[in-house]
C-alpha cells in the first residue's frame, strides 16, 4: 500500500513539477526510477521488480509519452529486481541503478526501432539525466527509505 503511494506521488511529482523545470542541458532527475529504487531496497527484488513494472507501466501509459508502451516497464522492472537483490550498499546499489536505467532504455528503444534513438542523442542526453538524478538521490532515497536499513543489508 505505502510503496504503490510512494510511486503515485513521484510520477505525480515527475509530471506536474520536474518536468516543467527548465533545467540546463535539456536533462531532468527520474524521481521514478529513485522511487522504485528506494522501495526495491527495503522490499526485496520480487516486490522491486513487481512495483517497477507498475510504475513503469504508469509511465508509459501517462501523457505525454514519446516511446513504445511497455519500454519503461521493462527498464523498471529490471532495475527494481537489481535494487532488491542490493550490490554491496545503498551508495553502490543507487549509483548503478542510476547509470544503468538510461542506457537500458536507450537499448530497449533502439531494438523496439524507436525515433530518436541514436549514440549521438544517448551520449548528449544520458549524462545529463545521470547527473541531475545523482542530485536527487539522496532526498528521494531518503523520503523513501526514512532512513531505514535495506532488507538486504547485514
Amino acid at each position: 500500500m505505502i510503496a504503490g503511494l510512494v510511486v503515485v506521488v513521484a510520477v505525480l511529482l515527475q509530471l506536474i513539477v520536474v518536468n516543467r523545470l527548465p533545467l540546463p542541458g535539456g536533462g531532468m532527475p527520474d524521481l521514478v526510477l529513485l522511487a522504485v529504487v528506494g522501495v526495491a531496497m527495503m522490499r526485496g527484488p520480487a516486490m522491486g521488480a513487481a512495483i517497477g513494472f507498475c510504475s513503469g507501466l504508469l509511465v508509459d501509459v501517462v501523457p505525454p509519452t514519446a516511446h513504445v508502451a511497455g519500454e519503461y516497464a521493462f527498464v523498471l522492472t529490471v532495475v527494481g529486481f537489481l535494487a532488491g537483490r542490493g550490490l554491496g550498499g545503498v551508495v553502490p546499489t543507487v549509483v548503478a541503478c542510476i547509470l544503468a536505467a538510461p542506457l537500458l532504455a536507450a537499448v530497449v528503444g533502439g531494438l523496439v526501432g524507436e525515433q530518436g534513438v541514436t549514440l549521438a542523442a544517448v551520449a548528449v542526453k544520458a549524462p545529463v539525466t545521470v547527473v541531475y538524478t545523482l542530485v536527487a538521490a539522496p532526498v528521494v532515497i531518503w523520503a523513501v527509505t526514512r532512513g531505514k536499513q535495506p532488507r538486504y543489508a547485514v
